[in-house]
């Protein structure tokens, strides 16, 4: 997973929504990497969840700090692989999107089907989902849409006015990690029949 966010940052044109706060506060503040942005967003979406869930939180749940830490150094150690790969042409671009979310998605399909602990952004989702009458898929979309509508505010913020590090590829990723989960999910089914 940490390795499809890379490719997608590398490639200049937007990350997963999830990790599209992250990759502003790297553009502004880069004394940080995005490995440790990723690493202390996970950990406030860890928090939120214990907010939300109080005494229903439970303390396997606190599992996800190492497995945000882990994703996080991946994450950077990505950034460190795909650093050879040319910037500023368009269609580099674009295929690096396009592989990144494929890879994203991957990660996330055996993520899943390994029965893990959940990342703490879907993590986050569903403990909403617990709380709220809404179904976990609506209330993922309504989670998406924050992230990327609070990295667009900070950007306009930061960069005044200008919208960095949120364009086409973080709506491709938006769309398509799903689109990528459910192919290679029937690639396992089939696999295991």
């Amino acid at each position: 997973m940490g390795l499809g966010v890379a490719l997608t940052k590398t490639g200049e044109l937007g990350v997963s929504p999830v990790s599209s706060v992250a990759n502003v506060m790297s553009i502004r503040f880069s004394v940080l990497s995005i490995g440790n942005w990723l690493i202390i967003w996970n950990c406030i979406l860890i928090l939120g969840q214990v907010l939300i869930l109080r005494k229903e939180f439970k303390l396997w749940q606190l599992l996800q700090i190492p497995l945000s830490f882990l994703f996080g150094y991946f994450t950077d150690l990505g950034m460190m692989i795909c650093s050879v790969i040319p910037h500023g042409v368009y269609w580099i671009q674009i295929l690096c999107v396009v592989l990144g979310t494929a890879v994203l998605a991957f990660g996330v399909t055996l993520m899943v089907h390994a029965n893990l602990i959940m990342n703490s952004g879907e993590a986050f989702v569903k403990a909403l989902s617990e709380k709220c009458p809404l179904s976990f898929g609506t209330l993922k979309i309504i989670f998406d849409v924050s992230c990327v509508t609070l990295s667009i505010v900070l950007s306009l913020i930061f960069f005044e006015g200008t919208i960095v590090g949120t364009r086409e590829g973080t709506v491709f990723a938006a769309v398509m990690v799903g689109v990528f989960v459910k192919a290679y999910s029937k690639l396992f089914m089939k696999s295991e029949s």
